[in-house]
């Protein structure tokens, strides 16, 4: 299937290593120019390699999306380089595991900035380009944890998480007269070399053969790449009718109702 993204510019955060990086691979196939930022400059260097390599053109800037005015800057240099801005994924997330009580105001201060107010920030700076156009596309890359209860330990990676999905949903309803649509994903467990999951499967094989039977229903762990093809599809115009909606791709390992 033709997902007619051929010549629209996607912006992806975080994209010189892990699952941005999948994702910005994926649209540059599907024939999209992108701009690509993250904190590594030798890491986008990479991607880009990559990027070009497929055939797409593609911006880097070396940023970190917490810093003041980082979104803004990027964005209007998207636009000044590009021409415009159709896509934006905002991608980057981290997380500072502990008992509620455990946990500090820098704790959750440093995780509200990446994995909430970046999001914000980005998505901000783009809905005026996108207003101008009449089109967009604005994806948060949450978690089935912002949908139910990710266990002890991960409080504030389940409050981050559900808060994309929140903020999505409004985005939607106040920007759909724009042309803009806004969804969120919400991944399950996913494995790709190097990735935190990868890492647990090469340490302990047999707890994760546990793992694998007790809660992932189809018997293995998701890749990067078809979580990056969901990515792709909810950007293209052939999703045209989906907005303010969060898609899992999880392989039925959630439980949510909703």
């Amino acid at each position: 299937m033709d997902l007619g993204l051929t010549g629209k510019v996607a912006l992806v955060t975080g994209a010189s290593r892990g699952l941005g990086r999948y994702f910005a691979l994926q649209l540059a196939r599907e024939g999209c120019q992108l701009a690509i930022c993250a904190r590594s400059r030798e890491g986008l260097a990479d991607t880009a390699q990559e990027i070009e390599a497929i055939g797409a053109t593609v911006m880097t800037r070396d940023l970190d999306v917490t810093a003041e005015g980082s979104a803004e800057a990027m964005v209007e240099e998207t636009v000044e380089k590009c021409g415009r801005v159709d896509i934006l994924v905002n991608n980057v997330g981290g997380n500072r595991r502990g008992r509620v009580e455990e946990t500090t105001d820098e704790d959750w201060d440093a995780m509200l900035d990446l994995n909430f107010k970046s999001h914000l920030r980005f998505s901000r700076a783009v809905i005026g380009p996108m207003r101008t156009q009449q089109e967009g596309v604005i994806l948060f890359i949450s978690s089935i944890f912002g949908r139910e209860a990710g266990g002890k330990g991960l409080s504030i990676y389940n409050t981050t998480k559900s808060a994309l999905i929140s903020l999505a949903k409004i985005m939607a309803l106040e920007l759909a007269g724009d042309g803009i649509r806004v969804n969120s994903i919400a991944p399950g467990s996913i494995r790709f070399p190097g990735g935190s999951w990868d890492k647990r499967c090469i340490d302990d094989p047999e707890g994760m053969a546990e793992f694998i039977e007790q809660k992932l229903p189809l018997g293995r762990f998701g890749t990067a790449e078809e979580l990056a093809n969901v990515v792709a599809f909810l950007a293209s115009p052939r999703a045209s009718l989906v907005t303010g909606a969060c898609i899992n791709v999880d392989g039925g390992q959630s439980h949510s109702l909703i």
